[in-house]
């Protein structure tokens, strides 16, 4: 009877081996079971804000609680890399605090390609700082816009189309020796454009150069690539080679006025009431706008002139001269000899002397005779073209552009821009 207890149990242990147990396996462990979760205290604690106006670093510092000996320090570490007093409201601004209640880092942005850093390195006021420069990624982006009744400029069509009004400015530049934007724009125009984008955290964005660009204007067809020739700055040219850059500006601004008087030897005078000459054109802009050099020249005379207002008289070669008048105020540093670029700032518009509302007028002498300048801007002659030594590698740069304003959104890329700067 024992021993058939025994194979039976033996025939037993064998069946539940054949079922895939053992008779020597150790118990399941017991199913875990979640808890509740458990707050861990962060290793820093960070405070972070703009700053507000009419704020100092100092009391930036004060409002932490900073003891003084400790700020005397934070602010001498700083002064090598960054002025204090260029502190800026609504920058934005973190102190980043340790377990332990001290300061480990404060970070400033400074502008969009640096922000300030400093580091305390040991207690208890021991600082460091330094200025870093933010991590960017280059993009290259090609859009494309219409000239047409809900965007008839070119920054409403450039916003319309996706782009940014940097980029409006910056292709109106480019394209001011050909088209005169304040007064030649038809509806039906077209333009693509590729400029450089640059990107940080995936939100921030700055532009940088146009690198090519296209403008169809009244059944014109007309292109700019950037290019540099060899020891030279890098400047515009056409599909040719031809520089795209004229003596003379086609505007005395940067943008958008308008014009609201012609030029004309018999203009009936809004302010005297009578028929004279008005050997300008006048272009209606907000008081304040600035006003620039159309060329390279020299003050002649930078001071109210009667009827004129504040006007500023400058001297270029060729016979030229250029005349800004009704100015509110003057740009820095205008004295009688004193050298300005084109595109510098002369003088902001106003209504100084003889005039109704803020406008400038701007005059063009050539030779002692005063000329329409809307005419004379477009048959001045161009810069220097394309070198014929340089001529190949251009055509490669204009040929990769024009394939490149074929998209509108272009990948990221890590190979340098089409010019080479």
């Amino acid at each position: 009877m024992f021993a058939r207890l025994r194979i039976g149990a033996l025939l037993l242990g064998l069946g539940l081996v054949g079922c895939g147990g053992s008779a020597f396996d150790e118990p399941a462990p017991p199913q875990a079971v979640a808890g509740p979760d458990i707050y861990l205290e962060p290793d820093t604690r960070v405070v972070e804000d703009s700053v507000p106006r009419n704020s100092t670093l100092a009391s930036l510092l004060a409002s932490q609680n900073m003891p003084g000996d400790a700020a005397y320090a934070f602010v001498e570490a700083m002064r090598p890399v960054f002025d204090p007093r260029a502190l800026r409201s609504g920058h934005p601004y973190k102190f980043i605090y340790g377990p332990d209640g001290r300061l480990r880092r404060f970070e400033y942005h400074v502008n969009e390609d640096q922000f300030l850093q400093v580091a305390n390195v040991a207690q208890p006021s021991v600082f460091e700082a330094v200025l870093v420069d933010y991590e960017k990624t280059h993009e290259q982006v090609a859009m494309r816009g219409e000239i047409n009744r809900e965007n008839n400029s070119l920054f409403a069509a450039m916003i319309a189309g996706g782009g940014d009004s940097e980029v409006a400015v910056a292709m109106a530049e480019v394209f001011s020796g050909e088209i005169d934007f304040n007064t030649e724009l038809r509806l039906g125009d077209g333009f693509a454009v590729l400029y450089d984008q640059f990107v940080r955290d995936d939100v921030h964005r700055t532009y940088g150069d146009v690198q090519a660009a296209t403008f169809t204007n009244d059944g014109r067809q007309l292109h700019a690539f950037r290019f540099q020739v060899p020891d030279e700055a890098p400047a515009y040219f056409d599909a040719e080679g031809r520089s795209m850059k004229r003596q003379f500006l086609r505007s005395p601004f940067r943008f958008e006025p308008r014009v609201t008087s012609r030029f004309s030897y018999r203009r009936l005078h809004p302010v005297l009431g009578t028929h004279r000459a008005h050997l300008g054109v006048d272009y209606g802009a907000p008081t304040g706008t600035p006003v620039i050099a159309v060329s390279n020249g020299s003050v002649v005379s930078a001071a109210a002139s009667g009827g004129s207002g504040n006007m500023v008289r400058l001297r270029h070669t060729n016979g030229y001269e250029t005349y800004y008048l009704h100015l509110s105020r003057f740009g820095k540093g205008l004295r009688p000899g004193t050298k300005v670029m084109q595109g510098q700032v002369i003088g902001y518009v106003g209504s100084t002397g003889l005039a109704t509302g803020p406008h400038l007028d701007y005059r063009l002498r050539k030779n002692g005779t005063f000329v329409n300048p809307l005419i004379e801007h477009r048959n001045l002659p161009p810069g220097d073209p394309v070198p014929a030594d340089a001529m190949v590698a251009f055509e490669q740069v204009r040929d990769r552009a024009l394939a490149l304003l074929g998209g509108r959104q272009l990948p990221r890329y890590d190979e340098p821009a089409l010019a080479n700067n």
